[in-house]
């Protein structure tokens, strides 16, 4: 294969994409539009093939699916604990762009919110009374009902998330490629992502985003309508689904045209504030102490489990159970990875790969097993209760009709049509969420992964969420649903291998290429121009302003880049030298056929020390700022200044990184 797939070209020389991919915002839209009309012209025959798709795939692909999201796991902790686990998402200077909080709320309503809403009550219980196994209502049947519970929210699922954000942010944040699936087959198929290879893995994602978010609108608003039921006395059915998805997707894109910012943030921390609420009140007014008790001994099993039930697949004793249930929720994770992976890169932009996978695994799975033990085994326990009254009131609702789970819940709690009021607006709420955030994501898919797009693209994708949503309700209702997500992220489940050993190729060259900067050797000191020790003392305590180091810049470095770049073209070798908006000036040297060498000096602020500011006024220290020539190469800033080096100096300096460069070269030969 030839190198040039293995490190992708610096920014400045890529020409600017269109804000419209055809092939791929074409082709969804085509494929999307086909779809709904033979949802919703032949409901009938769409729901037998919908039936007989998802019997074919836990027949025949289940092991598949179990298997590739076994290794989706094993990479990512293996990636984060390994050296990689110290390369930034961007560059090496890159900070990160949201607090923790932002980011962690952002993570969990993105994620599952609406899932937990819908599920966190009614899987366990279904689990209780109509357990794979055990006895029914048994007390070994409560404990398996939280472990496989667990299990289907646990750490696999934000696995899949974190691969497909792992890859995402790395090639788009590093190396300066588009925030596409198709980037991170880069290192295996290079400029061919801009080719029909390319447009067909971004097409699969965004059909697969398409229907997963479609799957979790259709579970919101089916228990949205059963909120206003309770609530209000609104008639269930069809219609009246269909109605409010029109409705909220309106809100949604209202929140779509805000922007990532005023919108999505926003809205995001209020689920998690109005989760917390709705948590604390079920937390105090439940069995406390046992919740308390069984949070531990929840995850204590789930830990001891966890490689049991990761390949468990009930192949010596058959069950339908596992395709209405685990091959599910694999399937829906998996079809929701472009969407939340995407939006995770986009969130993650400055954390290393170790505190990237440590968060996305870690922190959003610790909340939700709190909420699954304490609306999961609440519920339980109330099941236990009326079956010893001899009453099977919960267990009945729920097994009739998943969607009235939580406010049959909530009847057992006081306040009930306070907090009813409350679960029914964080669904909402988590619908508004997470169809903004997938319409935003594939508006950045269909537009070659260009961040700033028309208003009417985002518009157009969070309509035709809503409408292959209803469609999907129109078509077979809950079973469409399921099977939508499943068969959806079939071919998609194959794309993430293949995207797993791109991210591994290409992590594995810059860890050589770090090794090989520190090993490699340049010329002896004694050839160099030493500065002289008073003005070196001069530069070291000299804080200059923008003009001083623009002008600097202007005087002496780009000079010192163009010579090199001369000197290089006169022997065979392209080289191109550039400036910045900001007053940068850069040098790359391209290889055909291998990674091409970039550096770049650039003004960069720095808020000026208490000594130098110890003569000003307050007004005077906000403003008062100093700047450094800094190195940059491809990977980000070096961390040093070379304000004040002659010209002589600053093209010695070149040369050490280029025979560095040089040398990294080498070791990949």
């Amino acid at each position: 294969m030839a190198q040039e797939a293995q490190t992708p070209p610096e920014p400045p020389s890529r020409p600017p994409r269109a804000v419209i991919n055809p092939p791929v915002f074409f082709g969804s839209a085509l494929l999307t539009v086909a779809f709904v009309v033979y949802a919703v012209t032949a409901p009938a025959h769409a729901e037998q093939l919908f039936g007989a798709v998802q019997g074919w795939i836990v027949d025949s692909a289940a092991w598949f699916y179990m298997m590739a999201v076994a290794v989706y796991l094993l990479f990512v902790v293996l990636v984060a604990v390994s050296g990689y686990g110290q390369i930034k998402l961007g560059p090496d200077h890159s900070e990160p762009d949201y607090s923790y909080l932002s980011w962690f709320a952002m993570l969990f309503s993105a994620g599952m919110g609406i899932g937990l809403m819908f599920f966190g009550v009614a899987e366990p219980v279904m689990h209780f009374v109509t357990p794979p196994v055990e006895e029914p209502g048994s007390v070994e049947a409560a404990r398996e009902a939280m472990k496989i519970t667990f299990f289907h929210w646990g750490i696999h699922a934000w696995a899949i998330y974190a691969l497909v954000a792992l890859a995402l942010a790395y090639f788009s944040f590093r190396h300066g490629l588009p925030l596409a699936i198709s980037s991170a087959l880069y290192p295996l198929i290079g400029d061919r992502i801009y080719k029909w290879p390319g447009h067909t893995v971004d097409t699969f994602a965004v059909l697969s985003t398409m229907f997963g978010v479609a799957t979790s609108l259709g579970l919101g608003v089916l228990q949205i309508n059963a909120g206003l039921q309770y609530l209000f006395g609104v008639p269930q059915g069809l219609y009246t689904q269909v109605f409010l998805i029109a409705v909220i997707t309106l809100i949604a894109t209202v929140s779509v045209v805000l922007g990532l910012d005023r919108g999505i943030r926003r809205l995001s921390e209020l689920n998690l504030t109005l989760a917390l609420l709705l948590l604390v009140f079920v937390l105090i007014a439940g069995p406390t102490a046992m919740l308390l008790q069984s949070a531990v001994q929840n995850t204590g099993t789930y830990l001891s489990d966890i490689v049991y039930r990761t390949f468990n697949l009930y192949a010596y004793e058959p069950r339908d159970w596992i395709g209405g249930w685990t091959l599910f929720y694999w399937g829906w994770w998996i079809a929701w990875s472009p969407f939340v992976g995407m939006f995770i890169a986009r969130i993650s932009r400055g954390r290393t790969i170790r505190e990237f996978v440590l968060g996305v695994l870690c922190v959003p799975v610790g909340f939700t097993f709190i909420w699954l033990t304490v609306f999961g085994n609440t519920a339980i326990s109330v099941v236990t209760a009326e079956a010893a009254e001899g009453t099977v009131g919960l267990a009945a609702q729920v097994l009739d009709n998943e969607a009235i789970a939580l406010f049959a819940f909530l009847e057992n709690f006081p306040l009930t049509g306070l907090m009813s009021v409350l679960a029914t607006l964080l669904v909402v709420t988590f619908f508004v969420t997470s169809s903004d955030s997938g319409s935003l994501v594939i508006d950045m898919l269909t537009s070659g992964g260009a961040k700033n797009t028309p208003t009417w693209q985002r518009v157009f994708w969070a309509v035709s969420e809503g409408v292959v949503a209803a469609a999907l309700l129109l078509a077979g209702g809950l079973v469409a649903l399921q099977t939508a997500a499943i068969a959806s992220a079939f071919p998609f489940a194959m794309i993430l291998l293949i995207v797993g050993w791109g991210l591994y190729r290409a992590l594995h060259i810059e860890i050589v290429k770090r090794g090989s900067l520190s090993e490699a050797i340049v010329m002896p000191e004694s050839s160099r121009s030493p500065i002289p020790w008073q003005r070196r003392l001069a530069n070291v305590v000299r804080f200059p302003r923008r003009e001083e180091v623009l002008s600097y810049i202007r005087r002496e470095v780009r000079p010192a880049l163009e010579a090199v770049g001369q000197e290089l073209e006169k022997r065979g070798i392209r080289a191109e030298v550039g400036d910045g908006e900001d007053g940068r000036a850069w040098l790359q040297v391209y290889h055909e056929g291998e990674a091409d060498f970039f550096y770049s000096i650039r003004p960069k602020p720095y808020a000026a020390p208490a000594f130098v500011m110890r003569d000003t006024n307050h007004e005077e220290k906000e403003e008062l700022h100093y700047y450094r020539a800094e190195i940059h190469l491809k990977e980000g800033s070096r961390d040093y200044d070379i304000m004040g080096w002659t010209r002589e100096q600053v093209i010695t300096d070149i040369l050490d990184q280029y025979e560095r460069h040089m040398h990294f070269l080498h070791q990949l030969r």
